[in-house]
């Protein structure tokens, strides 16, 4: 399961500036708002709204914004965003799906696009490359004082499928219906989880040593992340870290 690189890109989030950490608030707060209008505003009945506070805290989001959020997005309030997934190539065949919540489908898809044609890749057709990623559910606990013998005992009692050891960090995986499931029966044993989503893992990953190939994959992925309509970016580049 190792290899994607979404604990790592939340860590890097941690790091930027207080402009760019404005940009992760504005992204979770769509994220927030698409959840309460598909669910309603309850965290309790709506597990998706449960699990993006915990995101939206993880990453220091106010708790007045949190509740802001939510109460505009329950009133009708604000902008209305869809959820547009785009999938196409970066240089060299790397995968790459986005997925993003726009106001503005027709602004979100020529800015995406571009950053395609201007770094070497193409934006390809709806499942493209789809097909080379499954959707698993992963949360993420600090490792700080943690035992890995118990947590993986302990994992496996809550319903969980898998356990990797990321440094400062577990990564817990599961089924993508029951991550909610078996984060909350994690944390009636104790356990804080720092976020619990579904991602998407690649069946398979692509290197890249020209490094001039590694330039424009880097800028592409660094010209989708800070745009401001993109929620996540998924890729199957194998060495993005070296």
């Amino acid at each position: 399961m190792s290899g994607h690189s979404k604990w790592k890109n939340i860590m890097h989030k941690k790091e930027k500036t207080d402009m760019q950490r404005a940009k992760v608030f504005t992204k979770i707060g769509k994220e927030i708002a698409i959840a309460v209008r598909e669910g309603g505003a309850d965290p309790t009945s709506n597990t998706k709204l449960r699990d993006l506070i915990v995101k939206a805290k993880a990453n220091n989001v106010p708790n007045d914004n949190i509740d802001r959020i939510i109460k505009k997005a329950a009133g009708g309030d604000g902008a209305t965003y869809e959820s547009i997934t785009y999938e196409g190539y970066g240089i060299n065949g790397v995968a790459v799906i986005v997925e993003t919540a726009t106001d503005n489908r027709n602004r979100t898809g020529a800015d995406i696009r571009h950053y395609f044609d201007k770094y070497g890749g193409n934006m390809g057709t709806t499942g493209c490359v789809s097909f080379m990623f499954t959707d698993k559910g992963v949360i993420v606990i600090e490792s700080e004082d943690i035992d890995e013998d118990k947590l993986t005992d302990d994992v496996l009692e809550c319903g969980g499928d898998d356990l990797s050891n990321e440094g400062e960090v577990f990564e817990i995986y599961t089924e993508p219906g029951e991550v909610s499931a078996v984060a909350e029966a994690l944390s009636a044993k104790g356990y804080t989880y720092i976020s619990a989503e579904v991602e998407k893992i690649p069946s398979t990953y692509v290197t890249l040593t020209d490094p001039e190939h590694v330039t424009k994959m880097r800028k592409l992925l660094d010209m989708l992340e800070d745009n401001d309509d993109v929620q996540n970016v998924w890729h199957n580049w194998e060495n993005e870290d070296e």
